[in-house]
């Protein structure tokens, strides 16, 4: 039976507080004020990218309680933009006003033990895996699982940390050692043909609306194949745990053309940046709609072709960029993020080109993102190997009251690949030219 929050919608003038103040939570802060929302962030510093455009922030680390408990009486509503915020600190939030998605949604994404077991509970497909606690259960677990493996902390990794690839029988118990001897998983390794994320979004009514399947690899076939499973899983996902807001969830393509669920996250997503220019109501102004309880806003496409590139910190290298050349193009929009420290592959902004095809909004986010490279003197132009390309088809300065809160805390997100450790970053329908960036 489906679970719906019947409390009445929370109208534009509301406050809405938000847990995290990196780039995904800058551009919620834009979509909310734009739908005539105030946001409070809550981040660990004045320098996040959110906390310079939010109309109040309050300093804090996301588990001292007592400023979350704070946020929480001076807002109608809280979300966050990452999945790390612990769940005890949603729980405390919810106890007060509505969190959207519930704590029970982070708790289930916060730890891979919970989430196999509840995907495998809801009868979704997920890659076999064992649970260890302890150091019997290492033995039994290879057994069970076999090799190649890969050993996962339960808790905590991110970006491929936490993470040990397990080849023979005779490596785990040295692995898991590395890892700390903490609770993990084992997971038998995939051989898969491409990663898939989808983007949906649940109303506190129940709607449901999805955005297309999102690609790292693309075979003429495989877009109409996978799209109604995969929108079959993400429907399953979002009504099975009863999400208010705005989840990604990432596949393996198997080569067999089967779909298995990699992990789940309660969140926009940096594949979905392409929605702002791409989608009549993107990813962010999604999650404003769900977590206010407003009518969900169209998926369909607006554009034919979209392109989009990230600019990494590489990019700063020789100074700052050439904002002017970037921009030369009118079909080329630039997004940057607000950071201050720019360092070898952390993402700082992103640029994307719409046009008539995919091959020409290719070529003018290419151009656009090499543009900004030049500077008026002479330098070495980026690598394209520090760049992440995507490519889709058919397709005011605010017043701010401060709370100090006490420490700082460090953002993380879960991308966590079993193929390897070189990440990466899929594309909308037809995509060429992906490059990698190693982590």
């Amino acid at each position: 039976m489906t679970t719906l929050d019947q409390r009445a919608p929370i109208l534009p003038g509301a406050k809405i507080g938000l847990l995290g103040g990196g780039q995904l939570g800058r551009m919620f802060v834009q979509a909310a004020t734009q739908a005539g929302y105030q946001v409070t962030v809550l981040a660990p510093s004045l320098d996040e990218p959110a906390a310079q455009i939010a109309h109040e922030v309050v300093v804090a680390d996301y588990d001292d309680l007592d400023q979350v408990e704070r946020l929480a009486r001076s807002v109608d509503v809280i979300t966050t933009e990452f999945e790390n915020v612990p769940a005890d600190s949603l729980e405390r939030a919810e106890a007060i006003v509505p969190v959207r998605p519930s704590s029970r949604v982070f708790a289930v994404a916060q730890d891979r033990e919970v989430e196999k077991r509840t995907l495998s509970e809801l009868g979704l497909p997920v890659a076999p895996y064992a649970v260890i606690r302890r150091a019997e259960d290492l033995l039994g677990a290879v057994e069970s699982v076999g090799t190649p493996a890969i050993l996962k902390r339960a808790t905590a990794g991110y970006d491929g940390h936490g993470q040990r690839a397990i080849h023979t029988a005779d490596a785990i118990e040295s692995a898991w050692e590395e890892l700390g001897a903490v609770r993990a998983i084992l997971e038998r390794r995939i051989d898969f043909d491409a990663e898939i994320s989808m983007l949906g979004v649940r109303g506190a009514d129940g709607q449901i609306a999805t955005y297309e399947p999102v690609l790292n690899h693309h075979h003429n076939h495989v877009l109409d194949a996978v799209h109604a499973e995969a929108q079959r899983v993400t429907t399953a996902i979002l009504e099975g745990l009863h999400v208010v807001g705005v989840v990604c969830v990432e596949f393996f393509l198997c080569p067999d053309g089967a779909l298995m669920v990699n992990e789940i996250a309660p969140r926009p997503h940096n594949s979905g940046h392409l929605t702002i220019e791409a989608h009549v109501c993107n990813q962010f102004q999604q999650q404003v709609r769900s977590v206010c309880g407003m009518p969900l806003g169209s998926t369909s496409r607006k554009v034919p072709a979209v392109a989009m590139a990230n600019l990494l910190g590489d990019l700063w290298a020789g100074g700052t960029p050439n904002w002017v050349a970037a921009h030369d193009n009118p079909e080329v929009q630039v997004h940057v993020y607000g950071k201050s420290v720019p360092s070898s592959c952390r993402k700082m902004g992103h640029i994307t080109a719409t046009s008539s095809s995919v091959r020409e909004a290719e070529m003018l986010v290419r151009e656009a993102r090499d543009r900004a490279g030049r500077r008026t003197k002479q330098r070495t132009s980026p690598s394209m190997t520090t760049t992440r390309l995507r490519a889709a088809t058919d397709s005011s300065s605010s017043v701010r009251r401060l709370y100090r809160g006490s420490g700082l805390s460090t953002r993380h997100s879960r991308i966590n690949r079993t193929k390897s450790p070189t990440l990466r970053w899929p594309s909308i329908g037809c995509l060429r030219g992906l490059s990698r960036c190693n982590a």
